[in-house]
């Protein structure tokens, strides 16, 4: 009696309990949004480095069209930056991809730490290298960071 309500009554609310995970993911946050993913030993050369590429409207529009398009980012980090990409969300990304919108994220991130992770990938994550053979190329790549910088700025202004 009691097996046959373990798999009449619990069985089924386990199975749609994993069934919603999987679908809706995890809702794991983002992990240690400020802790840097450039390897110790690399920091300081790494935060050295400057994006070569300008922030004007054509530059940034580009960057976009990388963003959304070609280097995928969208996919984890979501249209909006938020960190909540139709991959981040269906395969229950833990931690979840970084939230861009967020100011102390861009504040605490020099632009040669952000252009190490897209080309190294980010330890500990999800994220993987994107630059190479079948990827995005490093001057590509500036022009992504170029966009993702704005952010949070454009998340301020749609705030209520």
């Amino acid at each position: 009696m009691r097996n046959r309500c373990l798999v009449k009554c619990v069985l089924p609310l386990v199975l749609l309990s994993l069934l919603i995970v999987g679908v809706f993911g995890s809702g794991a946050a983002e992990q240690d949004p400020l802790r840097p993913r450039v390897p110790p030993e690399l920091l300081e050369e790494v935060k050295a480095i400057t994006n070569p590429i300008s922030s004007t409207p054509k530059n940034i529009q580009f960057g976009k069209e990388l963003f959304e398009g070609v280097a995928i980012c969208s996919q984890c980090h979501g249209v909006g930056g938020k960190g909540d990409g139709a991959v981040a969300v269906n395969r229950g990304l833990d931690p979840s991809p970084r939230d861009f919108t967020n100011p102390e994220f861009h504040t605490a991130r020099t632009d040669g730490e952000l252009f190490w992770v897209v080309n190294n990938g980010s330890p500990g994550t999800a994220m993987p290298k994107m630059t190479g053979l079948g990827m995005i190329t490093e001057e590509q790549a500036w022009y992504v960071l170029t966009y993702i910088r704005t952010f949070p700025q454009r998340a301020a202004e749609a705030a209520p």
